[in-house]
């Protein structure tokens, strides 16, 4: 019998995203991998590097992060139109994909951004790859947008946070979604008199020290840490409430879209409890995502089976 074509739709997530490495490698390691691959900010970043065979490479930079190295890699500019460049960020793509092209990869692959001006949906399939992986991942006002073809680009996960629609254009037969915001108990839910609602936020990020001792380059760099991520659990920072208005607006999206264009199976590891910018926690992810996967793989195999031809 012959396999029919398996695609797999990669959504966005910030540092829980880092579950889309166990997933890959678990599908691997059962002889399922993915024909077509279309991933959503970090969905791309780990779809690119599976499809160029640095799926490796990339789960090693993600277990050696720690929390200073990660505010190590934010390049600030606050005057742009973003409070990080990205660049450093972007070097350390290009160490690995620089010259690459979409459209030359095997198998396929599709990164999803948004075009700021008009808010359309773009499959970048064509050109660069560390240039569209930027662009899918410029989340709006941390990242600056990145211009290709003479239009602006943002996250690709402010329309289509876990791209099932293009495997489907792209042919796929059997579509997996690999959906790392889902957390169905407690959220999106409707509160009737906030006069009763106690719940407290549980917004809080990982303290970054600055250089041993009270330097005043020590002192500069925790005060722009609280200014951009809060205090503990105190107010949050400005980076803080962007990221969380991002996932609520990207988790309601993703609900909608995943209603009205369902994929055969749904890989969602449980990660509510990684924060967003926990990007330090990435062995809790791999784990959480290699579970998930392992917990579908008979009904992969038998969902392959129902439709070979």
């Amino acid at each position: 019998m012959t396999r029919p074509t398996v695609g797999i739709a990669l959504g966005g997530g910030s540092a829980r995203g880092w579950a889309h490495i166990g997933v890959l490698n678990t599908l691997i390691a059962a002889g399922l991998e993915p024909d077509i691959v279309a991933g959503t900010s970090i969905g791309a970043v780990a779809g690119a590097c599976y499809v160029t065979r640095n799926l490796d490479r990339l789960e090693g930079f993600a277990r050696s992060l720690t929390p200073r190295r990660i505010f190590g890699f934010l390049d600030f500019n606050l005057a742009g139109s973003g409070l990080i460049t990205g660049q450093r960020l972007s070097s350390e793509l290009e160490d690995h994909l620089k010259g690459l092209r979409i459209e030359e990869l095997d198998p396929r692959f599709v990164a999803v951004a948004t075009e700021l001006g008009s808010g359309h949906e773009v499959w970048l399939n064509k050109g660069d790859l560390v240039t569209a992986l930027n662009a899918s991942f410029a989340l709006p006002g941390i990242f600056k947008p990145v211009q290709i073809n003479g239009q602006w680009m943002i996250d690709g996960a402010l329309v289509n946070p876990v791209p099932v629609s293009v495997c489907r254009a792209l042919g796929a037969r059997i579509v997996i979604a690999v959906n790392v915001t889902s957390d169905p108990f407690g959220k999106a839910g409707v509160i009737h008199d906030h006069a009763s609602f106690s719940e407290s936020s549980d917004m809080e990020v990982p303290a970054i020290q600055g250089s041993d001792g009270p330097t005043e380059d020590g002192g500069a760099l925790r005060l722009l840490h609280r200014q951009l991520f809060g205090r503990g659990k105190g107010a949050p920072g400005i980076s803080s409430v962007m990221m969380d208005a991002i996932n609520i607006t990207q988790d309601r999206i993703a609900r909608s879209r995943l209603a009205g264009d369902p994929p055969d199976i749904t890989i969602s590891p449980k990660t509510g409890d990684i924060k967003l910018f926990d990007f330090h926690r990435a062995e809790d992810a791999i784990t959480l995502g290699s579970k998930a996967a392992e917990a579908q793989l008979d009904e992969i195999r038998h969902a392959l089976k129902a439709v070979a031809a």
